[in-house]
């Protein structure tokens, strides 16, 4: 699908749809073969080449806590080249059941041809995520046990 959407315009209705759990609009930011990676993430998880990776990724994960979140502090950095972008921001938000709020910062370095995400470096603060979904313990003790 061929769009006119700019590199910021997909940033930004990609976070606005996680924050807005818009789970099944979201794989529809991506191209068909795309190249999205998380070299944060404790567990090294495989890079997302498929759209149909980014549908299995965004699926709700089932039972767990009911988060509330908004984007916030979103600063978008162009770069020379006009399909790249690099974008810092933050979820903030509340866990629905505790009360307990959290601020998760990221920085995403997105590269959008044709409206659509080709490549992407999520760099976020997996931490903060595993711990408002109280699954902190499990990828600390997933993180222990990992071939480095």
């Amino acid at each position: 699908m061929t769009s006119d959407r700019t590199p910021r315009e997909v940033f930004l209705a990609l976070v606005d749809g996680i924050a807005g759990e818009r789970w099944d609009e979201l794989p529809g930011l991506y191209a068909e073969r795309t190249d999205v990676t998380h070299p944060l993430h404790p567990l090294r998880v495989p890079a997302l080449r498929t759209r149909d990776d980014l549908r299995e990724h965004f699926r709700p994960a089932g039972a767990g806590p009911r988060l509330r979140r908004r984007v916030s502090d979103v600063v978008v950095h162009e770069t020379a080249d006009p399909e790249v972008i690099v974008a810092e921001f933050a979820y903030r938000g509340v866990v629905e059941d505790t009360g307990e709020q959290f601020t998760q910062p990221a920085i995403l370095v997105l590269r959008v041809r044709d409206g659509e995400i080709v490549e992407s470096r999520d760099y976020l603060d997996h931490l903060t995520s595993a711990r408002v979904r109280g699954q902190l313990d499990e990828v600390i003790a997933a993180v222990k046990i990992a071939p480095r």
